[in-house]
């Protein structure tokens, strides 16, 4: 029997005032899945995935969590489903370290109406530690640490907060190869733990080192969905500029 997916969008729609920017788009996401979102600036793939984040409303279309018509109006409320978006700013608080930002919004008290700063560093320490072992300076101020550290940080703010659902927007940009090798073995590693990741990149390296599936959006329209070990990255290229779906075999 085949696994219900995590995520179902179906016939998706936004438009600003003339512009259609997501145009009937249909796109999905199963447990331990990445998924490939690709496609030129404003064709249309970071509109449709803050849909799903609750960043923009849809016009029309459908939108199912594990199987449950969902409307998702906030951020906030997309948290609610298990759903988390990590920006390619990271949106961390720089003057914080990874704990302060780990909690941020979300602090542990102690029974005096006090900060558990104990309690706060012992959860971060075990989260972290879980995606990256040797990673060991959490109480310097983010602004301090590697790009490799700072994304470390953002994702394990996600999964602290059982999110199974991540929206990952340019994860490797600027990073040097090191570290961008190391934030791929994180993606792995939440693969494994049967979350499903959407990956927004414009690096096809990445994406076909990392992706089971690609979805590529040009004009705010979905050309194709197909799985990365069936297609060539020439062949995704043409989906991209030209809108051309590769031959079938």
């Amino acid at each position: 029997m085949s696994q219900m997916p995590l995520v179902e969008m179906t016939n998706i729609h936004k438009r600003f005032g003339g512009v259609h920017a997501v145009n009937g788009v249909s796109i999905d996401l199963n447990p331990g899945e990445v998924v490939g979102v690709l496609g030129h600036n404003g064709a249309g793939k970071t509109v449709l995935m803050k849909a799903l984040s609750g960043a923009i409303p849809c016009d029309e279309g459908e939108i199912r969590i594990n199987g449950e018509n969902v409307r998702i109006e906030s951020p906030r409320h997309a948290r609610k489903y298990g759903i988390e978006t990590i920006y390619q700013t990271l949106a961390l608080a720089d003057n914080l370290d990874a704990p302060g930002n780990l909690f941020l919004g979300r602090e542990i008290m102690t029974g005096y109406g006090t900060l558990n700063d104990r309690a706060m560093e012992n959860e971060a320490r075990k989260v972290i530690a879980r995606l990256n072992p040797n990673f060991e300076n959490i109480t310097d101020a983010v602004k301090n640490m590697s790009g490799g550290q700072r994304q470390s940080v953002a994702i394990a703010r996600a999964i602290y907060f059982n999110a199974r659902i991540l929206i990952m927007d340019e994860p490797t940009a600027a990073l040097g190869p090191q570290e961008t090798a190391m934030v791929s073995e994180l993606i792995k590693q939440l693969k494994n733990e049967g979350i499903g990741i959407f990956l927004i990149s414009h690096d096809l390296h990445d994406v076909f080192d990392l992706s089971d599936r690609v979805a590529v959006i040009k004009n705010g329209k979905l050309i194709g969905t197909r799985r990365t070990k069936d297609v060539t990255k020439d062949e995704v290229l043409g989906m991209i500029i030209m809108g051309k779906l590769p031959k079938a075999d």
